[in-house]
């Protein structure tokens, strides 16, 4: 979207005396917060920006151009791990209990001996601590610290958490070591589009407001109301394309946007 009259957008608006449409006085995107309450707005708009999520990429930097019909990126794994879908084939009371984690996407779990976790119940909450005792490729043996044993029955699906671990006086310290993975994405970039388009008549629809600059200059500035509406319509498109994007119909990665 781009200015109606200005070649050149500019915030330095010039107020008119009378109630006369020129270049230098017409409001490209009106908003009563930026005429009435000035020093509101540099305090906190111009930090801020204006509460959306387009405005926040700009504000953050996040932004980016492109003339490439595909972006690709990496991303750093997760530090701490925990894993959502795990049963034990212990009973309820158990002092001890082997758990199989199951998750199509890894062939082996980074539990190690000697860590000590968290696991809960998916939907009761219910919850022991235990210390890790023994590991295979994608399951993990456990010692309960509650003296009443596994507190969920046979074959509960249950998420387990790394919070630390436990070694005693003199023994060797942890065995192998963990190393985040890079997970890499791709995804294409989408155009939005709008339109406003005006005519003699259409300058029926000019609405007026009469300001007083931080300067002391007085006088009328303009906008139309369709204009104005056309851009707000097109900001919530951009904010709307932005999360709820769809996935690529190659399954390249899910549609992305990219403000210039």
């Amino acid at each position: 979207m781009a200015s109606a009259l200005l070649s050149n957008p500019t915030f330095a608006l010039q107020p008119s005396a009378q109630k006369v449409a020129l270049q230098t006085n017409y409001i490209t995107n009106f908003d009563f917060m930026n005429q009435y309450l000035p020093d509101t707005y540099e305090k906190e708009f111009e930090r801020y920006g204006n509460r959306t999520i387009a405005s926040f990429l700009r504000m953050v930097g996040a932004e980016m151009p492109s003339n490439s019909d595909q972006i690709k990126w990496a991303e750093q794994g997760r530090l701490h791990i925990k894993y959502t879908n795990c049963s034990s084939g212990a009973a309820l009371g158990s002092d001890t209990a082997t758990f199989t984690v199951v998750d199509a996407s890894i062939t082996s779990i980074a539990i190690r001996v000697g860590q000590t976790v968290m696991i809960q119940n998916n939907t009761s909450g219910v919850y022991n601590k235990a210390i890790v005792t023994a590991t295979g490729a994608m399951t993990f043996t456990v010692a309960f610290y509650e003296a009443a044993g596994q507190a969920f029955a046979i074959y509960t699906q249950c998420t387990v958490f790394i919070y630390g671990s436990e070694f005693q006086k003199g023994t060797l310290g942890m065995e192998g070591s963990l190393e985040s993975e890079d997970d890499f994405y791709d995804n294409k970039p989408i155009i939005i589009k709008d339109k406003y388009a005006v005519n003699g008549s259409d300058m029926a629809q000019i609405g007026w407001v009469e300001i007083t600059t931080e300067n002391g200059a007085t006088g009328y500035l303009w906008y139309l109301k369709s204009e104005h509406e056309t851009r707000l319509r097109f900001e919530d498109y951009l904010e709307t394309a932005m999360i709820e994007a769809v996935p690529a119909e190659n399954g390249s990665g899910v549609a992305a946007l990219f403000g210039n």
